[in-house]
């Protein structure tokens, strides 16, 4: 199924799963390119006192899409699945991190998203969640809210890691 931009004319009256699944792919998109033309230190960059960092958000959106289109679906446990036990432990970066590797995870997990949720409808449940059963309808609204707000965040440590590149230069 192409994927239609949520401006586009045409997303105004497409079926409700089409219109969630175009912001949920624009907000995808809209927090990899907040990586954009970093360099591998600001990628890191901890400008808050969280772990919160551009590549660490990156990384924890990672483990967002395999809590909610892996665990929840499949039922399969975090550690078979290869995620950490809690949400703060996805924003931990290695050495091996980099902004490719963290893309290119992200992308990947993405897709298995897309892949998972496709044969179920909105109002199919899910049982493999912490909080029990959950219609996919809710996991998409969560999804939405859970990017949404990551795409904030990134754009304003964005703003600021360029903002002190423009004072360097």
């Amino acid at each position: 199924m192409p994927q239609i931009s949520p401006l586009d004319p045409a997303a105004f009256s497409a079926p409700l799963r089409e219109q969630i699944e175009a912001f949920l792919a624009e907000h995808r998109r809209a927090l990899l390119a907040a990586l954009d033309g970093l360099t591998e230190e600001e990628a890191r960059r901890r400008l808050v006192p969280s772990k919160t960092t551009l590549l660490g958000l990156v990384k924890h959106a990672t483990f967002v899409e395999k809590v909610w289109f892996d665990e929840a679906i499949t039922r399969r446990p975090r550690s078979e699945i290869g995620i950490p036990a809690t949400p703060d432990e996805s924003f931990d970066l290695t050495p091996e991190d980099t902004i490719a590797s963290v893309r290119s995870a992200y992308l990947r997990a993405c897709e298995a998203s897309r892949l998972a949720a496709a044969p179920l409808g909105l109002d199919d449940v899910v049982s493999g969640n912490r909080r029990g059963p959950l219609p996919m309808r809710w996991i998409y609204l969560h999804m939405l809210r859970e990017l949404a707000q990551h795409c904030g965040h990134a754009d304003i440590l964005r703003e600021q890691i360029l903002a002190a590149r423009a004072d360097r230069d």
